[in-house]
């Protein structure tokens, strides 16, 4: 079924599309971040550390900010096709393709570092599995920071999930729509290059966002104030390759790109001073305009919480397959 869908989907689309600029020599690596955010600057080093040590024979080359125009919700559709040699991929983004995916970890029912750590190797396991399905190796991985997740407003302090059931809210994912639903609050899904627009233009009233990256798409600019209200922890970003060009790949460039990617895993998977990251970006915010103001209460949080877990276990219901097997051994790991 999975061949049969990617066949479909894009054996008309890409048919037309001439990649004779890249060499055999070449990799296209596509990573859908922008360049401005750190994750893209963990990458090129990543980048830079696999050409170094192959010294010329085999090159990476990234792709940040989707300049390939690939869309990152068809990842596994265009790369076991060839489209390029290896993209970066969320395993959130994915969920239409693999309904299993998108109830791995969802997002506000791991609150804690600790957890988290728990959780992550059952997590990588997980999605190796689940790629294999789609004949995507995994030879990578990139951490998530552990975000603080706050409510940024256009004309109105809000602070309360209260004063933001009269509020337009844009979110960025289902889970959190059907949460935000079950609290009686009006939410959406935006993209993100969708949203400083809609902010601007009162579309919506407010935008669900990590301050820690809120700078890298100029949400200072048409927010005037902020509330913290939940911590988030994300599965990792994967390094994907299509499983038939990395079975083909000589011993020598897997190495390279193994040892340049547990590097960048160890680079990444650090949570300390998350913390400190996230004080640092709200200064920055301040300076830039935003009135910072009062966390969202201990209670709110706590209805979020709720609200959110028990969305998880109905998702992973809806999605079948493998997805609830995935919650039960990720709620394992977590010791739940």
């Amino acid at each position: 079924m999975n061949k049969l869908l990617q066949r479909v989907a894009f054996g008309v689309a890409f048919a037309g599309i001439n990649f004779s600029t890249a060499t055999a020599e070449e990799w296209r690596f596509n990573n859908f971040l922008p360049e401005t955010r750190p994750e893209s600057a963990q990458l090129e080093q990543f980048v830079t550390e696999v050409n170094e040590a192959l010294q010329g024979e085999t090159e990476l080359k990234l792709y940040s900010g989707g300049s390939l125009g690939l869309p990152n919700t068809d990842t596994l559709r265009f790369l076991p096709k060839g489209a390029v040699e290896m993209s970066l991929m969320w395993a959130n983004y994915l969920g239409r393709d693999a309904p299993a995916l998108s109830s791995v970890v969802v997002q506000g029912t791991i609150g804690s570092i600790e957890e988290f750590e728990k959780a992550i190797p059952t997590v990588q396991e997980i999605y190796e599995e689940e790629f294999a399905e789609w004949d995507v190796a995994s030879v990578g991985y990139v951490a998530i920071p552990m975000l603080s997740v706050s409510v940024f407003c256009r004309e109105d302090p809000v602070h309360t999930i209260e004063d933001l059931k009269s509020k337009k809210l844009r979110v960025w994912a289902r889970d959190q729509v059907e949460a935000f639903t079950r609290l009686g609050v009006s939410a959406q899904i935006i993209p993100q290059d969708e949203m400083y627009v809609a902010m601007k233009t009162g579309v919506v009233d407010c935008a669900l966002y990590p301050a820690l990256y809120a700078h890298t798409v100029s949400l200072q600019e048409v927010s005037k104030y902020a509330s913290f209200l939940y911590p988030m922890a994300s599965g990792p970003y994967v390094i994907g390759v299509a499983q038939d060009r990395w079975d083909a790949t000589d011993d020598t460039i897997k190495a390279a790109i193994k040892t340049a990617a547990d590097d960048l895993w160890d680079r990444t998977n650090q949570y300390e001073a998350d913390y400190q990251r996230e004080l640092d970006a709200r200064e920055k915010l301040t300076a830039g305009g935003i009135v910072w103001g009062d966390d969202y209460s201990d209670g709110d949080r706590a209805a979020f919480v709720g609200a959110v877990t028990e969305i998880w276990a109905e998702l992973a219901e809806e999605a079948g397959g493998n997805a609830p097997a995935y919650r039960d051994r990720v709620l394992t790991a977590l010791g739940r």
